[in-house]
């Protein structure tokens, strides 16, 4: 057994459509494509960031790659819904106290308090509503809904 992980552009069947964010930073070759373009600081950041994905993800529907177009939207959405989270609580801190051993890696709030919001960072909003007109682009594009549908009922 090798510790390698599953290339998912040789083997595209391997890859289930899933809610949210989920594979980002599992799902390769597309996660060393593109975490390194992914920053959503400053609207700068993120006009710069967002402008790189999608154009990943014109290149991946170019190539009738729907996992890549599909890694590099969920990029798209990630960074309208961690710059939401820091616009939201000053350093991105939502819930109070440690994770649980059990729990790490688990998303959720696993019994603890969630933090109160504080006055939205102007900023860090801003990089979210740009990243939120590059995600919804990508996630009505003709192209990509027609590989999407066709992905599904070929693997499910």
């Amino acid at each position: 057994m090798t510790d390698e992980p599953l290339d998912h552009r040789a083997h595209p069947s391997s890859y289930r459509v899933a809610r949210g964010e989920q594979g980002v930073f599992s799902v390769e070759p597309y996660k060393s494509e593109l975490l390194p373009l992914w920053r959503f600081a400053t609207p700068e950041q993120a006009t710069a960031s967002s402008a790189a994905i999608l154009e990943g993800f014109r290149a991946y529907l170019e190539a009738d790659d729907f996992v890549g177009a599909d890694m590099a939207r969920k990029y798209l959405q990630m960074g309208y819904t961690r710059s939401r989270r820091y616009a939201r609580h000053r350093g991105g801190k939502k819930y109070d106290g440690p994770v649980p051993d059990d729990k790490k890696g688990v998303s959720g709030a696993h019994g603890r308090r969630e933090l109160p919001l504080g006055p939205e960072d102007p900023v860090k909003a801003e990089s979210a509503r740009i990243f939120k007109r590059a995600w919804d682009e990508a996630a009505a594009d003709e192209t990509y809904q027609r590989l999407r549908a066709a992905h599904v009922e070929a693997y499910g």
